[in-house]
Parts: C-alpha cells; sequence; structure tokens
C-alpha cells in the first residue's frame, strides 16, 4: 500500500521496469543517492541500466559486480554504480575515491554491506520478484526524496502502474 514517503507498485515486465527508470531519471530534483535492495534476479541491475540510458548514457553500460563502481559521464557531473555484493564492510570503499566524487546519481545495490561507508539515501528502492514481474517499493530516505516521490505522485506520472 501506497503512504506517506512510499509507494508501492508493481512492475509487469523489463519495459515497465524501464519505464519507471526514466520517469525517476526525469523528475530528479537534485543530486541524489538511491539504495537499490532486493534478492539476487530482482532487477536491481536492469532498473540501473535503464535509469543510465534515460540519463543520455551511450555505449556499454558494464556491470559493477567485479570492479564495485563504474562511472559515467553526465555533462559536468556523473552518475555512479555501485554494486557492493562483493565487498565485507562499508570501510573497504575508501580505497574507490568517492569522496570526492561530484556525483548528480549514485545508483547503489547491496547497500548494506557499504553501511558506514556511503552517504545517506534520498531514495531506496527495493524489488522482489512477484510472479512474472516485479513488486517495487519506493521509500523517501531524506526531505528531497519524499519531494521526488510527492512530485511524481501529485503529477500523476505513475498512474500506468498498478498497485499490489
Amino acid at each position: 500500500m501506497s503512504g506517506p514517503g512510499q509507494l508501492r507498485l508493481l512492475l509487469a515486465d523489463e519495459e515497465s521496469t524501464a519505464r519507471l527508470a526514466g520517469l525517476l531519471a526525469a523528475s530528479q530534483p537534485g543530486p541524489g543517492v538511491v539504495y537499490l535492495g532486493g534478492d539476487l534476479g530482482a532487477g536491481k541491475s536492469t532498473l540501473a541500466r535503464a535509469w543510465l540510458r534515460s540519463l543520455g548514457v551511450a555505449g556499454t553500460i558494464r556491470s559493477p559486480t567485479y570492479t564495485l563502481v563504474e562511472r559515467y559521464r553526465l555533462g559536468e557531473s556523473e552518475a555512479l554504480h555501485l554494486d557492493l555484493y562483493r565487498i565485507g564492510s562499508g570501510a573497504e570503499l575508501e580505497f574507490l575515491g568517492l569522496d570526492e566524487a561530484p556525483a548528480w546519481l549514485w545508483l547503489v545495490e547491496w547497500p548494506e554491506r557499504g553501511a558506514g561507508g556511503l552517504p545517506p539515501p534520498d531514495l531506496e528502492i527495493g524489488l522482489e520478484i512477484s510472479g512474472t514481474g516485479r513488486e517495487v517499493v519506493l521509500r523517501a530516505g531524506s526531505e528531497a526524496g519524499q519531494g521526488w516521490l510527492s512530485a511524481l505522485a501529485e503529477r500523476g506520472q505513475l498512474a500506468g502502474f498498478p498497485e499490489p
């Protein structure tokens, strides 16, 4: 059920996942940190790739499974896509030099493994397999995240996504 600071939606297929990513990319109010949660195969990487495409990233969008972070140029800034599945703690992030990153967007898969080494989220997105699609929960993690979700809901942009 959707409520203040949280939206629940069903994503029927990869196309609807890409559509949601496009809406989130287009409505981003400013620099943002997004945590992507869910089990293996839940769609975190699919959502991240579609989001980066929506921001205009061309060419190959590589999975950061082994590199931990992939950086994508966005004009004067960049987007960071992190996959922290293979780290043991947030302390291991120090060597990546992310403190100085002037990133417009952080997309972080497996954020719980980077606890203590990541900026706090503006938006938390949880994905779960539901039949042949995915159930997604969008949760505000900051005031900016709350505004982000409110703007999406108020503009009716999520009307094409059924609630679970």
